[in-house]
């Protein structure tokens, strides 16, 4: 068994546990990091089996995009500003120990990449992995990449459309009104003379005796 092999497993064990981790914790926040770190094991685990496009694919997509996104919207849920400083404070041993994992696992990846050609043997007269899907997209499934890109870009532009639409009782922006706004529109200054205010009278109080 090689180093690459040993990283393969080491790296595969540490997806399981925090893959367990996700489903077994009540805390939200620590279930959305070790989401985190399940990915970025499994990215570097396709990475050593010779999958480098997938694996990066999946740490800039899911790691660096989706999740981060996850994290923040569920950290953000309460907008008081205590309790986000306070959860800062507990979250942040968890957050430490995988960012130091995944800290590890990079190490390791470059070492492994660095001292082995080849993780897994493969075939000798084939390219690389990203290149290889690049040639395959672009040559022999150019027609239905080009599809799925449009099918893609109709799928973003109507889910703008039902998102601005009209509704009766939904607030709206006219952008082009708000772009013709004037400061003269919007502040008005007044002139006023200062008037100092006049002192109450001070009671008198009424004598003893009288009436």
């Amino acid at each position: 068994m090689d180093l690459a092999q040993i990283a393969f497993f080491v790296f595969a064990a540490c997806a399981t546990v925090a893959a367990v981790g996700v489903i077994s914790v009540k805390n939200p926040v620590h279930a959305v990091l070790l989401l985190v770190l399940t990915f970025f094991s499994v990215a570097c685990t396709w990475i050593i089996a010779g999958a480098e496009f997938l694996g990066v694919a999946l740490i800039l997509v899911y790691v660096g995009a989706v999740m981060v996104l996850l994290l923040f919207v569920v950290m953000m849920l309460d907008i008081d500003v205590a309790p986000l400083r306070e959860g800062y404070v507990r979250y942040l041993p968890v957050g430490l120990v995988v960012a130091v994992i995944m800290l590890v696992e990079m190490l390791t990846l470059i070492g492994v990449k660095a001292n082995v050609v080849t993780a897994f043997p493969a075939d000798p007269s084939a390219a690389g992995n990203t290149q290889w899907i690049a040639r395959a997209l672009f040559t022999q499934f150019l027609l239905p990449f080009e599809v799925a890109a449009a099918i893609l870009t109709v799928a973003v532009i109507a889910a703008v459309m039902l998102t601005l639409r009209r509704r009766t009782g939904a607030r709206h922006q006219n952008p082009s009104a708000q772009a013709r706004v004037r400061a003269a529109d919007r502040v008005r200054i007044v002139k006023m003379d200062a008037v100092k205010p006049v002192a109450p009278a001070a009671e008198v109080p009424a004598e003893e005796g009288k009436p």
